[in-house]
C-alpha cells in the first residue's frame, strides 16, 4: 500500500486522517455537516466523493480524483477552513489534525469494493454503533 502516493486524475483514493493526539475533531451534530459543505466547497472541483464516515475523532474518504492541478493545495485549504472554525467554536488552539492525511491508492473493482464495506462498518469497528446501516454520519443511506 503507498501510503503518500501522489494524486492522479481518474484514481480512486482512500483518505483518511484523526483528531490531533486521538482527540475529537467533530463536537456536534452540526460539525459533521459542516465538515462535508467545507469538503464539497472546496474539493468538488476537484474531486468527487463516493463513501464517507465521519466518527468523534477521525473520517474515512473514498474520493475519485477529477482533477490533481490544485487538490494538495485544495485538501490543505479546505483542512484549514475545518479546523478553523472549530478551534473558534470551543476555544481551543494548535492543530486539530494529526500529521498530514493518509491516502491510499485503489487499484481495482475487488478493493474499491473493499474499501466501501470497510468504511462503512467503521462505527461498529469502534462501537459506536452495533448497525451501521443506522450511523447518521456515512454515506451509506445515501448510496
Amino acid at each position: 500500500m503507498n501510503y503518500y502516493s501522489d494524486f492522479y486524475t481518474d484514481q480512486y483514493y482512500h483518505i483518511y486522517n484523526r483528531g490531533n493526539n486521538k482527540e475529537k475533531i467533530f463536537f456536534s451534530s452540526g460539525n459533521y455537516l459542516f465538515f462535508l459543505r467545507r469538503l464539497d466547497e472546496y474539493l468538488s472541483n476537484s474531486l468527487e466523493l463516493f463513501a464517507y464516515c465521519l466518527l468523534r475523532n477521525h473520517f474515512h474518504l473514498l474520493v475519485k480524483i477529477k482533477d490533481k492541478a490544485s487538490i494538495n493545495e485544495q485538501f490543505r485549504l479546505f483542512f484549514l477552513s475545518y479546523s478553523n472554525a472549530i478551534n473558534k467554536q470551543t476555544g481551543r488552539t494548535g492543530s486539530l489534525f494529526q500529521k498530514r492525511f493518509k491516502r491510499i491508492i485503489i487499484e481495482g473493482n475487488p478493493s474499491l469494493c473493499r474499501t466501501v464495506i470497510y468504511i462503512h462498518l467503521n462505527p461498529v469497528h469502534h462501537k459506536i454503533q452495533q448497525n451501521f446501516c443506522n450511523y447518521n454520519y456515512s454515506s451509506f443511506q445515501v448510496i
